[in-house]
């Protein structure tokens, strides 16, 4: 039999060495490990992971967008040969116009006929040289002549009317004098026969009674001169208001016999003021119209320009603006602001001197100055104007493939250049043709 305590100090001293052993290898692994972890193993991020699927993505999205643009756009294919291009220069911008003027008479006097009439004689011709006064037409007119005679008769029967009134009012005004004259004459005599009367009366030589009736006289005498003054002086008053009325009324009536006398005369058509005559176109036996036109007199030698300017300017235009062709100078002197076929007409007149080579009706160049030169970014004025009014205009991108439709802020022009103020840069190339067919495109693909 074996010994327990044997048996036992064996199973420990087999515990022990498979103990050691675990240790040694528990120590061999944990050097192991350690030797692993000295290198630092990073995560790599997501889109490197997926690099193929963010390409194919962002190119999805960049179809998607310019898809978008290109399908919210209009779009025209246009050939570079049916368009006119030109480039933004900086440069003087002149503030002038170029206005057509027509050489008309500064001063111009009508002929019209102010009473009707048969044209009995013709004393001078169309384009003759007339002097103040100078005859130029007969005209006759029975039924004036007579309505003349019969005013004459009415206004010389009228006046005759009121000189009587006149004389009567003169003769009541005199009987009122001489009555006056009895009154005063017969209150003296009563005065003097009261005084006797009453010296008389004292010693018994007088009556009482024929002394009461001499004052009694005499106080009669007193009132009637009372109301005779008053009398005169009314008639005075209602005299002096009568006679200036009717004063007036001579001078009315006598006024109308002179306008039927004068408008009697005006049958024999008289030159008013001195020049050239024109539009007179009348035969002998014509009959003429009350107020119809004859013909006008025109002033020699003295001459303005009339022109029509786009309505475009009407607000740019004063009085006292100055315009010049050659070496002469002009300004403006009338403005008429009715717009016709979108246009208005100026009148000009000359400064100094006009010339005297021109002739009615000529047609003349003028520059019209409206502002001062300025420095300013230009380009070349065209037909694209009229149809976008400056608002907006096509402009040609640097490799001249395609052109932009872009809104643009343009200022003054003249018959070269447009003023830009805002949207376009030196360099850049527009469209300055029609825009007809394509005002409605947002782009232009252009080609040759």
């Amino acid at each position: 039999m074996s010994n327990p305590s044997n048996t036992l100090q064996t199973a420990s001293n087999t515990q022990a060495s498979r103990s050691e052993s675990g240790l040694h290898s528990v120590s061999s692994g944990t050097a192991r490990s350690g030797a692993t972890m000295d290198r630092v193993v990073r995560k790599q991020p997501w889109y490197k992971k997926h690099t193929g699927t963010v390409a194919v993505a962002l190119l999805i999205a960049a179809a998607g967008y310019w898809f978008y643009q290109n399908a919210s756009q209009k779009q025209m294919s246009v050939d570079t040969g049916r368009i006119v291009t030109a480039s933004v220069t900086s440069g003087v911008f002149e503030d002038v116009i170029p206005v057509r003027g027509r050489v008309t008479p500064a001063t111009t006097v009508f002929l019209d006929a102010v009473e009707g009439g048969r044209v009995e004689r013709i004393l001078v011709e169309d384009g003759t040289t007339l002097e103040p006064g100078q005859m130029i037409v007969e005209l006759s007119n029975p039924t004036l002549q007579l309505n003349v005679l019969g005013n004459e008769a009415r206004v010389a029967e009228q006046l005759n009317n009121m000189r009587s009134i006149e004389l009567s009012l003169e003769q009541n005004r005199l009987q009122h004098k001489r009555n006056l004259a009895d009154i005063e004459y017969q209150i003296k005599m009563l005065e003097r026969q009261l005084e006797r009367e009453a010296n008389l009366l004292t010693t018994g030589a007088v009556v009482q009674s024929q002394y009461d009736d001499t004052r009694d006289t005499l106080d009669w005498y007193i009132t009637r001169r009372e109301l005779t003054l008053e009398s005169q002086a009314s008639d005075a008053r209602m005299q002096e208001s009568q006679l200036a009325f009717l004063q007036s009324t001579s001078e009315r009536l006598e006024s109308n016999l002179a306008i039927s006398r004068q408008n009697l005369e005006n049958m024999n058509v008289r030159a008013p003021v001195g020049g050239k005559l024109s539009g007179f176109d009348i035969e002998v036996g014509q009959s003429i119209g009350r107020g119809e036109r004859l013909g006008q007199i025109d002033t020699p030698n003295d001459f303005k320009l009339t022109a029509n300017i786009d309505e475009f300017y009407l607000d740019r235009i004063a009085l006292g603006q100055y315009a010049s062709f050659d070496e002469y100078q002009l300004q403006v002197s009338k403005i008429y602001p009715q717009v016709t076929n979108g246009q208005f007409e100026v009148d000009f007149r000359f400064i100094a001197e006009q010339p005297h080579s021109i002739r009615r009706g000529q047609s003349i160049q003028l520059e019209l100055q409206l502002g001062d030169d300025t420095e300013a970014l230009l380009i070349p004025n065209g037909a694209f104007y009229q149809e976008t009014g400056g608002q907006w205009l096509f402009v040609v991108s640097a490799d001249g493939s395609n052109a932009v439709k872009r809104q643009v802020k343009l200022g003054r022009r003249n018959a070269r250049y447009i003023e830009v103020l805002d949207g376009l840069e030196a360099g850049e190339q527009v469209i300055t043709s029609p825009y007809g067919s394509f005002r409605d495109m947002d782009s232009l693909a252009l080609s040759e």
